[in-house]
């Protein structure tokens, strides 16, 4: 947020998506998976604040729905997996992402109720020459 600001006149609209926990408190598997994968991951409330400390008023913010993740992310990517893996066929990092591609789609299906993207939107209210 804070780089983006920048690039906007005051009174400019910022809209972005951002993985976001919907709980509180959430099963330890996922916690850890997360916490590895992208430790920036945060709640709702937590991410509009780092807004607004960023320089922007918070307009508005929505889950992005279920089929987001499945038919625009997981569906196409098991093509693109299998293609993946025949170019690179038995190379260990190669057959080590998938799995752990393959893993991240088995956990969201476990616990999609614990997470998700968020679209999110402000409004620049200060100067670009903000110092958070």
């Amino acid at each position: 947020m804070n780089y983006w600001n920048k690039f906007l006149k005051k009174g400019g609209y910022v809209a972005v998506t951002e993985a976001s926990w919907f709980t509180e408190e959430r099963p330890k598997e996922i916690f850890d998976f997360w916490n590895e994968a992208y430790p920036g991951i945060d709640t709702i409330p937590n991410k509009i604040a780092q807004m607004q400390k960023a320089g922007y008023v918070f307009i508005a913010s929505f889950m992005l729905p279920e089929a987001c993740w499945i038919d625009n992310f997981f569906v196409p990517a098991i093509t693109a997996q299998k293609i993946f893996l025949n170019k690179y066929k038995g190379n260990k990092s190669a057959e080590e992402f998938v799995k752990y591609e393959k893993r991240g789609a088995e956990l969201y299906n476990k616990y999609k109720e614990y997470y998700g993207y968020v679209f999110y939107i402000g409004k620049k209210i200060r100067g670009h020459n903000t110092n958070f």
